[in-house]
């Protein structure tokens, strides 16, 4: 049975990554997305293997020392999050194709193990100004987290030169329809 690939996107908050995403398995790409896993609990209606896989700290912890994550971040202290190798490996030992949307350490990382079976792609803004904008006119976040934003989007931005493909979002249909052909030409060569 032929490998599956790995597909990793990252990209600053507000950039039209989930959509872009959302937009390419919507296609009928054949694309499964890695469920990652957590240590905190789950929220409202979320179900364990579903939104995320729920772990005790103490399980994330141990999975990190056993070299179970293929990346991890622990957000604040004790609140983990990563990627299990188990959950890549099984799909694309069965000749399935993953997408991941990871941060960009985590994805040059990911890129590491899985060498040119891999394909990293980030979504780059226009201006780090129309991300600004895009993030106030969505009406969630404070100036202040706005401003967090804004800064960890210039760090994740000097990491691009790093990725196998950037895709500016500065026309959304522009930027599915070109990211629809990287994914496609590359799971299908």
């Amino acid at each position: 049975m032929k490998q599956g690939k790995v597909i990793i996107f990252s990209a600053p908050s507000g950039t039209g990554k989930s959509t872009i995403i959302n937009h390419l398995i919507a296609q009928g790409l054949p694309l499964e997305f890695s469920v990652s896993a957590t240590s905190r609990a789950p929220r409202g209606a979320e179900v364990n293997g579903k939104e995320y896989y729920f772990l005790t700290e103490e399980e994330f912890r141990e999975r990190i020392s056993e070299g179970g994550f293929l990346e991890y971040e622990e957000v604040y202290s004790g609140c983990f999050y990563g990627t299990l190798k188990s959950e890549v490996d099984d799909k694309v030992s069965h000749g399935k194709h993953v997408i991941l949307d990871i941060d960009v350490v985590g994805a040059l990382n990911v890129k590491k193990v899985y060498g040119e079976q891999a394909l990293t792609v980030f979504i780059m803004p226009p201006s780090l100004n129309t991300l600004r904008d895009r993030l106030t006119g969505r009406g969630t976040d404070s100036e202040e987290v706005i401003e967090k934003r804004l800064a960890k989007a210039e760090f994740e931005i000097s990491h691009a030169p790093h990725f196998d493909k950037t895709v500016i979002n500065d026309d959304l249909s522009q930027a599915c329809g070109e990211a629809f052909t990287l994914i496609n030409d590359f799971i299908n060569n």
